[in-house]
């Protein structure tokens, strides 16, 4: 059963930062064209959250208690991250194809603006994680 553990955690920690990595990356350079992303993300935060809810199951079932309160905190701002990426970005990269030159800088104006409030969201889902066996 360990070895279901390790790929689980595994699975988990590779996804989260390949998720929040590109979202952050993407975010602080906007020549980085974001539709390019998009789609490998939002599969990692489903990956994120399928993994994260076999740990919670593992680990943290039926108990409460301050460190899942934090966790919990960190859980939400992922899924309104991952909800504005697929709002923001998801939405103007679909967009973008029939596109003008005029659209196409709003769009991606667009796009930027999505990538960095989901990377501050998940900034804080990174730093949920980090310190929940603090509390």
């Amino acid at each position: 059963m360990q070895y279901v553990y390790i790929v689980v955690i595994g699975l988990h920690v590779m996804a989260g930062v390949f998720w929040a990595g590109t979202t952050v990356a993407v975010a602080r350079d906007p020549e980085i064209k974001a539709e390019r992303f998009i789609r490998p993300q939002l599969g990692a935060s489903g990956v994120v959250f399928l993994t994260g809810i076999l740990l919670w199951y593992f680990f943290h079932e039926g108990v409460f208690g301050s460190m899942e309160k934090v966790l919990a905190l960190g859980i939400l701002t992922a899924l309104i991250a991952a909800g504005v990426q697929g709002a923001l970005v998801g939405s103007a990269s679909r967009q973008l194809a029939g596109a003008d030159a005029a659209m196409q800088t709003q769009l991606r104006a667009k796009m930027t603006r999505g990538e960095r409030i989901a990377g501050g969201l998940l900034v804080i889902t990174v730093l949920c994680m980090a310190t929940a066996r603090m509390f």
